[in-house]
């Protein structure tokens, strides 16, 4: 199969699902109304809550949610074939991702910007909102834990990439005082940033930074030194408010995303290459999972993922300037995450055979057993974009640079998005058990005083994740990715359930949010459970003291909130469910000159409803 028409029609798909399907969504099921007056306006406080233009929210967003899943995923899930891989990323970025990430939007704009799993307890029930809080937790500490062992391994295997990806901070930095301090667009500033990063690539080439002479001198390993450095930058990183570092790399970022997509394109349409792999894999060794359910939670983003109704819900809510920009930022962040998807695809079905060493080999050698997909898919990727860059006459070593900066850019900025919303996920739940005690009581105290200190919030939000990637051997790019990916959907149907119910309750029909909500569930439950008896089945003490327990107490947390869906998605379309409280809801009244009038006017702090208790 030529690379060039798989690019070109998947493209199309991607066009035509924007100019009519999202449009359906957006006046059919979620009713975005341009009047209506968004959280960033109603509790503007120029930290978390800013009135952003739709473009650079888009770039957050979508470089927020890009991370390294995207690019990981596909690489592994092409071990059976790139037809199954391809068509999930299409199906499922079109009608599933699109309305996830957009509905995950709209819901929190319409209930001043509260996280998914808050709305969980507006929407469904009280018991549901704890659930989900559990369930967000566990998938948040997985998504840093996974990330920042991706990034280490990235930037010790291509040292030539660390000059840089540090030199890309104080850029973003100096993007962010400009456009701030100015007033003026991000676009120059950021692409004159952009051009400045690539010209450090030429300068990290010939000074390479190691970190082996300082990892041998205090005794450990250079990659447990690349953890420390990420989980510190992530600490400090996500304390900052989002104009300063966060929005302004985001935006850079999303040029780099659309010059890699440009590099791959051209590179397939230039080199005319064919896809090497085979679209159905018949050879298929017999010790390797069963593609059904493992693709569906292999390929954890680039189709639809969980991760994204928590940065949709957690830090885009709190910047959307009109309501209708909720469906450009959502539907469209969506589509450029299954272009990246595809993008992996590619490069590791075709790309990857142009790559110095692999010319003139089988493809089969390089997926020969499920262990090899899951080895090095990161490599795969950078070794295929370096391929195609090769057809433009870019030099091998210069290109892989290239690749590698695309992954650790987007994956550092998802591993300060999470420990945010960690942060944020640990204040709403100290909140939440605050308020089983009497006010004023020890207790009541103890946790309201712990929602307040962002430094202790903060370090049990970087601290645990940094636990879990300490675990030793093969454990975190292996078993832990699946389990990753496996909660990953779970949640992204869970957040479906809370828009379904959401949307049955404004009387209108919930049935294309319904259809990828059962999907994603019942594939998510069947991983689980057969992850759960492979846990037990292998005798290990990992397997049996920390994973098996770990996917139980998961497994234990989907059924329970998934019976608390299905009571509350069938009452509302009876009619029979509570309507929603009125006083979740941002308040609509805007007074002359724009001051919103309602449970905050001007000046006025928001009260603890309007989201966790920090940086006021």
């Amino acid at each position: 199969m030529p690379a060039a028409a798989v690019l070109l029609g998947t493209l199309a798909l991607f066009a035509l699902g924007y100019r009519f399907y999202s449009v359906y969504l957006a006046k059919r099921v979620y009713a975005l109304e341009p009047s209506f007056v968004t959280p960033a306006h109603a509790y503007n406080d120029g930290v978390d809550f800013v009135p952003t233009n739709k473009h650079i929210v888009l770039a957050h967003h979508f470089i927020s949610v890009a991370g390294a899943a995207p690019i990981v995923g596909p690489a592994i899930a092409v071990f059976w074939g790139w037809g199954p891989a391809l068509l999930w990323v299409v199906l499922g970025t079109i009608f599933a991702a699109g309305a996830h990430d957009f509905g995950s939007i709209a819901v929190s704009v319409r209930h001043k910007g509260r996280s998914i799993g808050t709305l969980a307890g507006d929407v469904i029930s009280r018991r549901a909102r704890v659930l989900f809080l559990l369930i967000i937790f566990f998938l948040v500490t997985m998504v840093n834990a996974v990330f920042a062992i991706v990034v280490a391994g990235l930037l010790e295997q291509h040292p030539a990439a660390v000059l840089p990806t540090a030199v890309s901070l104080p850029l973003a930095i100096a993007v962010g005082q400009i456009v701030y301090r100015k007033r003026t667009a991000a676009i120059i500033p950021s692409l004159i940033a952009l051009v400045t990063l690539y010209a450090c690539i030429p300068l990290g080439q010939q000074i390479p930074i190691t970190l082996d002479p300082v990892a041998e001198a205090i005794g450990i390993s250079s990659t447990v030194l690349w953890i420390l450095i990420l989980f510190l930058y992530a600490y400090i990183a996500s304390r900052l408010p989002v104009w300063m570092l966060l929005q302004p790399r985001d935006y850079i970022n999303q040029h780099q995303l659309v010059l890699a997509l440009v590099v791959v394109a051209a590179g397939v349409l230039v080199g005319m290459n064919t896809i090497a792999a085979p679209a159905f894999r018949d050879d298929v060794p017999a010790d390797s999972p069963s593609i059904f359910p493992l693709l569906f939670v292999t390929i954890a983003c680039g189709a639809v993922s969980g991760f994204h109704s928590l940065v949709a819900s957690g830090t885009t809510s709190k910047q959307i300037d009109k309501e209708t920009d909720s469906r450009y930022v959502g539907y469209m962040a969506a589509l450029g995450e299954g272009s990246l998807a595809l993008a992996s695809i590619l490069a590791c079905t075709a790309g990857v055979m142009l790559f110095g060493a692999n010319q003139g080999i089988e493809w089969s050698s390089l997926y020969a057993t499920w262990d090899d997909a899951g080895a090095d898919p990161q490599g795969m990727f950078v070794d295929g974009v370096a391929g195609f860059a090769g057809n433009l006459g870019i030099p091998e070593g210069t290109a892989q640079v290239f690749g590698a900066l695309i992954i650790i850019s987007f994956a550092v900025t998802t591993l300060d998005t999470a420990v945010r919303l960690k942060r944020y996920i640990l204040q709403e739940m100290s909140l939440l058990a605050a308020d089983r005690f009497a006010t004023g009581s020890s207790a009541n105290r103890a946790f309201r005083g712990f929602s307040r200190n962002l430094a202790l919030t903060t370090l049990v939000a970087v601290g645990l994740p940094f636990g879990l990637a300490m675990v030793p051997g093969d454990f975190a790019l292996g078993t832990l990715w699946v389990l990753f990916g496996t909660t990953n959907q779970l949640t992204a149907g869970l957040a479906l359930a809370v828009i379904a119910v959401w949307v049955a309750k404004r009387g209108r029909n919930p049935i294309m949010v319904v259809i990828p909500l059962v999907f994603l569930l019942f594939m998510t439950v069947w991983a689980l459970i057969e992850q759960l008896v492979g846990f037990i089945d292998t005798g290990s003490a990992l397997d049996t003291f920390l994973l098996a327990p770990l996917d139980a107490v998961i497994l234990v947390l989907a059924l329970w909130m998934i019976v608390e869906a299905f009571v509350a998605l069938r009452n509302a379309l009876r009619g029979t469910a509570d309507p929603i409280d009125p006083s979740s809801e941002t308040d609509q009244v805007v007074a002359e000159g724009g001051i919103v009038v309602g449970d905050r006017r001007d000046g006025q702090e928001p009260d603890e409803t309007t989201g966790p208790e920090e940086e006021k």
